[in-house]
């Protein structure tokens, strides 16, 4: 695969809508300038995200998603449900000539994930195949680890995504501080056993990193595994107008519950 030049960004929180506007914005300066982006971020209010192709109308009870206080967005990208809360998202966008096939895609980002997960004393490794493929489905995302996940004890730590367009590829991750994902099965229609706890950087560590922490960690592993000269992004003004833009499509319920 060819050397990449990649950038770095740490964006205050902000809303669902907000997040997934500038993760696609960010997709389409991917497309137009050959970078790499990590982005590392989290939400200024406790949201309930879908993934792209997950059956959630008739399978999440929105009146109990509003009597819990959470919002909802659907993501760009595939995978399942996640309570963005006590986690932290990164984002990767490439374009997918330089970054190589979804499984190559995916070993690079993860070796920049353990490397920067490694440096906060956090000692992670991938999952094994199951045998059966994950699809998407109706179950929370940390219901179960998927081939290629990072799991800590055996127990899901990171749930990934990747969607690819034009040329340009959007990968979204969320990495869990403290559990709350257990109780997600009580927001569903017909409920369900709770999801098994998953692993944490809280239980790990004996503290909750910040964003910024988790931040420095991954972009020291940017530089030692892939662009030792990876620079912080300065948001250009046409990034932002285009994803100013695209905020009104993750606000609008047509997308949200479209399945």
């Amino acid at each position: 695969m060819a050397k990449a030049t990649w950038r770095l960004l740490l964006t205050p929180a902000a809303d669902g809508a907000e997040n997934m506007a500038l993760d696609e914005a960010l997709m389409s300066r991917a497309r137009e300038t050959g970078e790499f982006t990590l982005r590392v971020y989290s939400w200024s209010t406790p949201t309930l995200s879908f993934g792209r192709n997950q059956s959630a109308r008739h399978v999440y009870d929105l009146d109990r998603i509003r009597a819990r206080g959470l919002r909802v967005v659907r993501r760009p990208t595939g995978g399942r449900a996640i309570l963005h809360h006590r986690e932290i998202t990164y984002s990767v966008t490439a374009p997918t000539g330089d970054a190589g096939d979804l499984r190559q895609s995916y070993d690079r980002i993860n070796r920049v994930l353990v490397g920067g997960l490694n440096r906060l004393g956090v000692r992670t490794e991938l999952a094994a195949p199951s045998g059966r493929a994950t699809l998407p489905g109706s179950s929370p995302c940390f219901d179960a680890p998927s081939a290629g996940e990072l799991v800590l004890d055996g127990k899901k730590l990171a749930g990934s995504a990747q969607w690819r367009s034009d040329g340009a590829l959007l990968q979204h991750g969320s990495i869990l501080v403290e559990d709350d994902q257990s109780s997600l099965t009580d927001l569903m229609v017909d409920t369900r056993d709770p999801v098994p706890p998953p692993a944490t950087l809280a239980g790990a560590l004996g503290h909750s990193p910040s964003p910024h922490t988790l931040s420095r960690a991954l972009a020291d592993a940017v530089r030692e595994l892939e662009d030792p000269a990876a620079e912080v992004l300065a948001l250009e003004p046409e990034v932002r107008a285009r994803a100013a833009a695209l905020v009104v499509h993750y606000e609008d319920d047509a997308w949200t519950w479209r399945r």
